[in-house]
């Protein structure tokens, strides 16, 4: 319930490059931690979040927007919208969306971020920062990350903060 709305599934994906100060999973920027992601894993996820108490999934880790991530979430994602539309779908990245996400940006890979960032209600982006830490924040770690509605986003062609943002 801390990485999103309503009750959730949470995701937590290996590897991260940005290895920021004070990140509350730093053994997740190992490529290699935890279970290797099967079709097991895919379908085990897929039954928890059919479960009807569930209001929709997150996505952290690690580094959803990471190149090696960017594939198994993509099609997690793809099947999620496909049997469950209704459930909201959450991701936090360390990376920018409108300077990395986007053609031209570092964590940009044609025919895959779209797809992501099209199918996603809400991006929380940005590094985390010791320095602009406040447990008073809801939703996020540091006073520098966004929510972004990024529904609205996407239609507008320009960042939208959500109504969450604070």
């Amino acid at each position: 319930m801390a990485n999103g709305t309503g009750m959730r599934v949470t995701v937590f994906v290996s590897g991260c490059l940005n290895h920021c100060k004070g990140c509350f999973q730093p053994e997740t920027w190992d490529f290699d931690y935890g279970d290797e992601y099967t079709r097991e894993i895919h379908d085990r996820i897929i039954t928890e979040l059919g479960k009807p108490y569930y209001d929709g999934i997150t996505f952290l880790g690690g580094d959803p927007f990471e190149r090696i991530n960017q594939e198994g979430v993509q099609g997690l994602i793809r099947e999620i919208k496909e049997k469950m539309p209704e459930k909201t779908i959450w991701m936090y990245t360390g990376y920018l969306y409108d300077k990395d996400l986007v053609p031209g940006g570092k964590r940009y890979y044609p025919g895959i971020t779209d797809e992501i960032l099209d199918s996603i209600d809400i991006l929380v982006d940005g590094p985390f920062m010791q320095e602009r830490h406040s447990i008073m924040l809801k939703y996020k770690g540091s006073s520098n990350q966004r929510i972004i509605d990024m529904k609205a986003t996407r239609k507008k062609n320009e960042v939208v903060l959500s109504a969450l943002n604070g």
